[in-house]
């Protein structure tokens, strides 16, 4: 009797500390004028085991799979906002991302040098901050109905910034492989192959969904359904393969966008699918987080936070008026992109097949996740705020 308790409570866990998290989302949320996402992150830390709450480890669980599906959502819709021809037009958008990316990875390695973190966790370290989250950054703007220059730079930067992030830490992969195994074949097939493979599925759905939606003869109704199904064949296809879903998911929605399929303003978010996996998403990755870990690293946490903050802020500035916009907007726009937590906890979560333990001498990458999902989307909504492009209530 005792036994089949504990496992009806263990069952329930999972759909008790949504149901939680998303009151708690909402009373922050009115209340407090909190994003929704923050009160998420605060919520699921609280529950995990780690602080004595009911939330075991989910890493490898089933509920990790939901959270890569919720994540390739997600980055479907941030490939999908992504206009290409805006960055032939505007050559210097694209070189304010590799500027600000590149910078943010030189200072973050020295940073963590200067730790003393060995040479290739800090690497992995400096690859990892490079990146924006897409998951916090596309949802606070759409909570908030934010519309505007500084939220479409925004939303373009965060992409390059998650593709350019991807393939830095591919190379790390390759890189530590190469090393540790002295594989050629091995490195490459880590790093290159995996990018360019993963890519190119991502282009084939891009060109498949939109082709078979055309053969309904009406793709302009209602393709978040075909959309969604075909980034949950994306996500299981490229996980059992060990190929990378973020890019994949990415490149989907970029490839798909210029096939002249449109999403119309219901659609974003994927409704009401998408609002039950973003809480789902948002306390998973705070439930994988350990309170040792974050008190233990938390000066080095610091350290990366204001050098990544500092470079990607100072480049979005300094380049805002060759890139088309003024100085105030290119530093909110910096400003706007400090997230980055659930890309970082997902991005490792594809990695456990190679069993590398390279970030154990990282403690401070908890620190990180942890500051930056619940401070990175405060920061962003206030930089939206600033730049005048939010509607005041986001409860609408």
């Amino acid at each position: 009797m005792q036994d089949a308790l504990m496992n009806a409570l263990t069952q329930m866990a999972w759909p008790a500390a949504l149901a939680i998290a998303w009151v708690f989302g909402e009373v922050a949320n009115r209340w407090l004028s909190l994003p929704r996402i923050s009160a998420y992150g605060i919520a699921g830390f609280a529950m995990a085991s780690s602080q004595g709450g009911f939330l075991g480890d989910p890493s490898g669980e089933p509920v990790a799979r939901l959270a890569d599906f919720a994540f390739t959502l997600i980055l479907f819709e941030m490939g999908y906002r992504v206009n290409l021809q805006w960055l032939r037009h505007n050559r210097w958008l694209g070189a304010t991302s590799v500027i600000e990316a590149t910078g943010t990875f030189a200072a973050v390695f020295l940073v963590a040098q200067a730790f003393a973190v060995p040479q290739t966790p800090a690497l992995l370290l400096a690859a990892l901050a490079m990146s924006t989250s897409p998951a916090a950054v596309l949802r606070v703007a759409n909570d908030t109905h934010s519309a505007g220059q500084v939220t479409e730079r925004v939303l373009h930067l965060t992409a390059f910034n998650s593709i350019l992030a991807v393939i830095a830490f591919k190379a790390v992969i390759g890189y530590w492989v190469l090393e540790s195994a002295g594989s050629v074949y091995q490195a490459i097939w880590h790093s290159l192959v995996v990018l360019i493979v993963s890519g190119c599925i991502g282009a084939l759905f891009g060109v498949a969904v939109p082709g078979l939606l055309r053969l309904t003869r009406n793709p302009d109704h209602n393709p978040t359904v075909a959309f969604a199904i075909a980034a949950l064949l994306l996500t299981a296809l490229t996980h059992t393969l060990n190929f990378s879903p973020l890019l994949a998911a990415l490149t989907f929605g970029m490839v798909a966008r210029h096939r002249r399929i449109v999403l119309t303003q219901a659609q974003r978010n994927f409704g009401v699918l998408g609002d039950l996996l973003t809480v789902l998403l948002f306390v998973f990755v705070a439930a994988s987080l350990e309170w040792r870990h974050v008190t233990t690293g938390i000066w080095l946490a610091l350290a990366v936070i204001a050098a990544r903050l500092v470079v990607k802020t100072a480049a979005t500035t300094l380049l805002a008026r060759p890139s088309g916009t003024g100085w105030r907007k290119g530093w909110l726009t910096g400003l706007a992109m400090m997230p980055m937590s659930v890309f970082v906890i997902l991005l490792l979560e594809q990695t456990r097949h190679l069993h590398s333990g390279m970030l154990d001498d990282v403690a401070g990458i908890a620190a990180i996740v942890l500051l930056l999902e619940i401070i990175g989307p405060i920061v962003t909504q206030q930089a939206l705020r600033l730049a005048g492009e939010t509607q005041r209530r986001e409860d609408r």
